[in-house]
């Protein structure tokens, strides 16, 4: 069961404020339940929220995942699940995971990392998408990419906010799981397709962007939609207000696409 949608989340939204706003608390207080029935009751502060993220946050690692799988080292578990949190929507490997923590002076095996990535894909605080080849139609087993359940439980474990573009990016992702589809990361030649989104045998893309305001960082978020070229479904997912096509390509405003 995943958290609320941004769709749920603003329809008990009891303040007036813009909808940037309102996916900004979203992003920032967190998507479960409880978080919202707060802001329902007009009851939100900052305190009461980032106390609950942290009950949350205690009790998965404490209880879903030490005792379940009997970990020996909390400190261990939480350098990885931080490592993770901070690698959101960036490709990685086990062997990347390893190389990265020894570097902060923190030694761990490949097989322990794999251990403590799975008992967190588990307890679905985590999402695995793996790459898959457009032209080949083939899933890649190198290097997948990794989302979390929660951006506030984020926010709330790093201590910091920004990663706007990633940030949305995994908002999407788990948007379109909720919605059913199956999801992967496209390749196509030398570029990447943020997401290829398959349900009942259709199939669509999707390239998620902060804005595109900048000609160049358009042209670039095109460039790989452009690069398939089956008649399936193109979308360019974007905060900037409008929608319109580019050859095909759709570009619709994401707020839009999330409550539709």
């Amino acid at each position: 069961m995943l958290p609320l949608s941004f769709k749920e989340y603003i329809s008990i939204y009891p303040f007036n404020k813009t909808i940037q706003d309102k996916y900004a608390d979203y992003i920032h207080n967190g998507s479960f339940p409880i978080v919202s029935e707060f802001t329902k009751a007009q009851q939100w502060n900052d305190s009461k929220i980032r106390l609950f993220l942290e009950n949350v946050y205690n009790s998965v690692v404490l209880r879903d995942i030490v005792r379940r799988y009997n970990f020996k080292s909390i400190t261990r578990l939480e350098s990885v699940i931080k490592f993770m949190f901070d690698n959101i929507g960036n490709e990685t490997s086990i062997k990347r995971i390893s190389d990265m923590l020894k570097a902060e002076k923190l030694s761990l095996q490949p097989k322990d990392v794999d251990a403590y990535l799975d008992a967190m894909l588990t307890s679905f605080i985590l999402y695995r998408v793996d790459r898959y080849d457009v032209k080949g139609r083939k899933i890649l087993k190198t290097n997948a990419k990794y989302y979390v359940v929660d951006i506030g439980l984020r926010y709330y474990l790093l201590g910091k906010e920004g990663d706007e573009g990633l940030v949305l990016e995994n908002i999407v992702c788990i948007e379109l799981l909720r919605r059913g589809y199956k999801i992967f990361v496209g390749k196509v030649d030398n570029v990447e397709v943020d997401f290829v989104a398959i349900k009942d045998g259709n199939t669509q893309y999707y390239q998620v962007a902060q804005n595109v305001e900048d000609k160049h960082v358009l042209n670039r978020e095109l460039k790989s939609l452009s690069a398939i070229h089956d008649h399936n479904q193109k979308f360019l997912l974007t905060t900037n207000t409008g929608s319109q096509s580019f050859n095909g390509i759709q570009h619709l405003n994401v707020f839009k696409w999330l409550i539709q």
